[in-house]
């Protein structure tokens, strides 16, 4: 199931809850994910910045999930508890990232069925200690684009892909899914990501964030996706994306 979820906060066990960073996950139908994490401005000066540097990266991830229940897997509240797994396929703190995956068991919230509460347990980048954590995501409703012109053909989720290693990592994932878009490539130690939602007042493609300088397909992912069609291919920054999903 495709899911837009935003994370409320995040908790490093026994510390407080807090939140330093916009962090977003977008998952497509096939369960492509990008992830991107930019540590918020340190002041109000800093807040209108799109284009920022590689030092308010917290983290981006793009690569496969997957989930389990196990019925007999219940809190003490008796909610069921998912298992999840995300696998790096690009990781900004990883090069080679293939064995790299991620773990962690979800509970709904049953006072709100947008809230889920993820724990588990990973590496604190703050001690370099593996911390139990605990992440509170919020999931928001997809919303429709409007399509240029007629109106006719409209996409709900677009993916488009790039790999072109050999002797380094050169590889890209873009998720266009409702009204956000996020495009996250490495090509070897150089990394470029953005953000982007659908400002539906001005009728535009906003540009929340950006880092790096590589030329990304995120105009084919937006205003060009009902003009695609699975597996097509296009030419952008002198590398071959493919279109790998689109609903």
């Amino acid at each position: 199931m495709c899911d837009i979820s935003i994370r409320e906060h995040i908790r490093w066990l026994p510390e407080e809850p807090g939140e330093p960073t916009s962090t977003i996950v977008l998952t497509t139908p096939n369960r492509r994910f990008v992830d991107l994490r930019i540590l918020k401005p340190a002041s109000w000066d800093d807040a209108s910045d799109i284009t920022v540097p590689l030092s308010r990266l917290d983290w981006a991830i793009a690569g496969t999930s997957s989930s389990s229940v196990i019925p007999s897997n219940r809190d003490d509240a008796g909610q069921v508890i998912k298992h999840g797994r995300w696998a790096h396929w690009i990781d900004s703190r990883i090069a080679d990232c293939d064995h790299v995956v991620d773990e962690g068991d979800m509970v709904d919230d049953p006072s709100d069925a947008s809230l889920t509460l993820e724990t588990g347990r990973m590496l604190n980048p703050a001690t370099g200690v593996e911390t139990d954590y605990e992440e509170v995501w919020r999931s928001e409703p997809i919303e429709m684009v409007p399509v240029p012109g007629d109106g006719a053909g409209g996409v709900t989720c677009l993916t488009l892909q790039m790999d072109s290693s050999s002797e380094k990592v050169k590889r890209g994932l873009v998720v266009r899914l409702g009204q956000y878009c996020q495009a996250f490539a490495r090509d070897g130690d150089s990394i470029t990501l953005e953000r982007l939602k659908w400002d539906a007042e001005q009728q535009r493609w906003a540009t929340q964030v950006r880092i790096g300088d590589q030329e990304l397909p995120t105009e084919i992912a937006t205003y060009l996706a009902h003009e695609t069609m699975l597996d097509d291919e296009v030419r952008v920054g002198g590398v071959v994306w493919k279109v790998v999903e689109r609903t």
